[in-house]
């Protein structure tokens, strides 16, 4: 039998071998773990600015020279017939004599000092300066101008069965609303969109799972607590909620009005504010540029990484109010400047801080709109954030953000500025669908007549839903929709009345074996797509057409917001008699959990609308 045992010599020396072998091998390589973005950021004091070529103190003045002397200019003498023979100072006649122990008549005033102002009027303790015989100045003229918002108006359902509107997910009528009321004052009547006040809250909707189908929709019955024997349908979308990996790079451009009119705390202060929100949540692979427009335009930082953190601070510190507001030379200017680092795979995107008060250059709002829509195309979205008051130009602001395919809100306050810029900014920022469109089909076997509760600078015509030409919102990432409508069961009181010749009338309709009132459907586009998606959704209730006596405190709350809104701006469809009380008993019993107090905040506001005195002035 072989030995398979090699001999001691041998077994010794493969072992060497092998030894030398491992000694003489080259090492194997270490992968060194890969080295994050070295993120630069701090404080933009002046000194640590200076490195980036930005100076945040003011530069001084310029020294005036004094003026030279003025050159005497030799008399000429008069010739003897011009002179006149001088006859001493004019005689004035005496009054009539000072009673017995009278006291002395009181000196003339002295002279005013040298360098005085002339005809000084004197204004709570101040001194004003003004030409002699001119009035005084008035205060300041409110310009505030808002979009038309007349309230929805009732449909019969046997002529007009189809609600058609685009998707809006702004909230910027809530906070304007409410700092008109924090400074105890009614809101104007189109200041008060319902929709958006609506949209302000978190309804906690039910979450899709997948990117694919990008929205899950709730629906509720509920009976209407200000119109006995009509019901309230609530339609809720919750969007999609992108994970952190599949949030695309962002392409970002502040473009910020410095012009003079932006010269106070709660404009230009507050803007830069937001902006360095925006900066603390930049990842390095995030890009943004920093454009303004005031007389002209320019730009103080071309696009720049989002690790370099202290040097976009430092640009946007820099800013300084002063001159005219040549807004459309602003966007051309911040259109390049996307242009510039445009990518397919990023989200390219204009934020504009501003308070709408354009008066250089092109001032047409469809011009303005017209232009902006031209540019969307090109995958570039502008978003409006409005701030101030007083010249506050809410209808421009919401035309050129519809028209961006972005979204518009009004920055109130650092709370407001930190609520929208901070987690929540993500809603905006990442789309997950684009053009979305909803459309309602009520069953006019069970539906007598129908209103849509909101909206109005959101309606589209029945034959636009199946267009994907027509432009519609924009949904960014974990963002939710809120609809409303108000309607009337066949058989309860209807508000139009019947006709004379009533052969339309449709006695019959599909659904009522199932309870079927309605049909949803949602058209979308995946962000970048040409062509759309469509969701259907049957929208049901028990035949008899009884609600619950207790529906979901998401649908009560939504119901509370609405009857607010309604209220505030008059609405025709309201009864008289539900009052404020009504309002804040329908509020306090759906608060529920309140996480970040909006909903405690809103109580107070429904409370101090109670107060208000009526709106005298325009």
């Amino acid at each position: 039998m072989p030995n398979r045992n090699p001999p001691p010599r041998r077994l010794a020396n493969t072992t060497l071998a092998a030894v030398a072998a491992l000694m003489t091998a080259a090492p194997a390589p270490v992968l060194a773990a890969p080295v994050p973005p070295l993120v630069r950021d701090g404080t933009p004091t002046d000194a640590a600015c200076r490195e980036f070529g930005f100076h945040l103190t003011p530069p001084a003045p310029p020294i005036t020279r004094r003026p030279p002397p003025p050159v005497a200019v030799p008399i000429a003498p008069t010739k003897k017939e011009d002179r006149v023979q001088y006859s001493g100072p004019p005689v004035i006649a005496p009054g009539p004599p000072l009673p017995i122990g009278a006291p002395p008549p009181p000196p003339p005033p002295p002279p005013p000092p040298p360098g005085s102002m002339l005809n000084e009027v004197t204004v709570s303790g101040s001194r004003i300066g003004r030409t002699p015989g001119a009035p005084v100045p008035p205060a300041p003229a409110d310009t505030e101008r808002y979009p038309d918002a007349t309230p929805n108006p009732i449909k019969r359902t046997a002529e007009q069965p189809v609600s058609t509107f685009s998707i809006d997910v702004d909230t910027a009528a809530y906070a304007n609303v409410r700092r008109f009321i924090d400074n105890g004052s009614a809101p104007p009547r189109d200041a008060v969109r319902v929709e958006e006040m609506i949209n302000y809250f978190d309804y906690g909707y039910a979450r899709p799972t997948s990117a694919a189908r990008p929205f899950a929709v709730t629906t509720a019955v509920a009976a209407s607590p200000w119109a006995p024997g009509r019901q309230i349908v609530h339609v809720g979308l919750q969007g999609y909620e992108l994970p952190e990996a599949q949030r695309r790079p962002l392409n970002l451009t502040f473009l910020v009005d410095v012009s003079g009119s932006m010269n106070s705390p709660d404009k230009l202060e507050l803007a830069k504010q937001s902006m360095n929100l925006v900066i603390d949540r930049l990842r390095p692979q995030d890009r943004v540029a920093v454009a303004y427009y005031a007389e002209g335009a320019g730009t103080t930082l071309a696009p720049t990484s989002g690790n370099e953190k202290l040097k976009l601070r430092c640009a946007v510190a820099s800013l300084r109010a002063s001159g005219g507001t040549a807004g459309a030379t602003g966007m051309t200017n911040a259109y390049d400047q996307a242009q510039a680092s445009f990518g397919r795979n990023k989200v390219n995107r204009i934020l504009m801080f501003t308070d709408g008060d354009f008066n250089v250059g092109v001032t047409d709002d469809k011009r303005l709109e017209d232009y902006v829509a031209d540019k969307r195309k090109t995958g570039i979205y502008l978003s409006v954030y409005g701030f101030g008051r007083g010249n506050y130009q809410d209808a421009r602001m919401q035309a050129i953000a519809q028209a961006g395919n972005g979204t518009a809100g009004y920055v109130s306050d650092l709370n407001e500025a930190r609520r929208l810029f901070g987690p929540q900014f993500d809603k905006g920022a990442f789309p997950i669908a684009d053009d979305v469109k909803i459309q309602v089909e009520f069953n006019p076997a069970r539906v007598a007549e129908w209103r849509l509760i909101g909206y109005e600078t959101r309606l589209l015509n029945e034959e636009d839903f199946n267009n994907d030409a027509i432009d519609a919102g924009e949904v960014g990432s974990g963002a939710s929709v809120t609809a409303l409508y108000e309607i009337t069961p066949v058989g309860g009181p209807t508000q139009i009345p019947e006709r004379r010749y009533p052969d339309n009338r449709v006695t019959t309709g599909g659904g009522d074996p199932n309870g079927e009132i309605g049909f949803i459907q949602i058209r979308y586009k995946q962000p970048g797509a040409a062509r759309s998606d469509l969701i259907q959704q049957v929208l049901a209730n028990p035949a008899d057409g009884r609600v619950s006596a207790q529906p979901p405190e998401t649908t009560r709350w939504a119901i509370a917001v609405a009857a607010f809104a309604q209220k505030l701006r008059g609405d025709p469809w309201m009864n008289a008699d539900y009052g404020w009380e009504a309002i804040l008993e329908q509020a306090q019993g759906s608060r529920g959990d309140d996480l970040y107090g909006d909903r405690a905040e809103f109580v107070q506001l429904v409370r101090a609308a109670q107060t208000l005195p009526e709106r005298r002035t325009p």
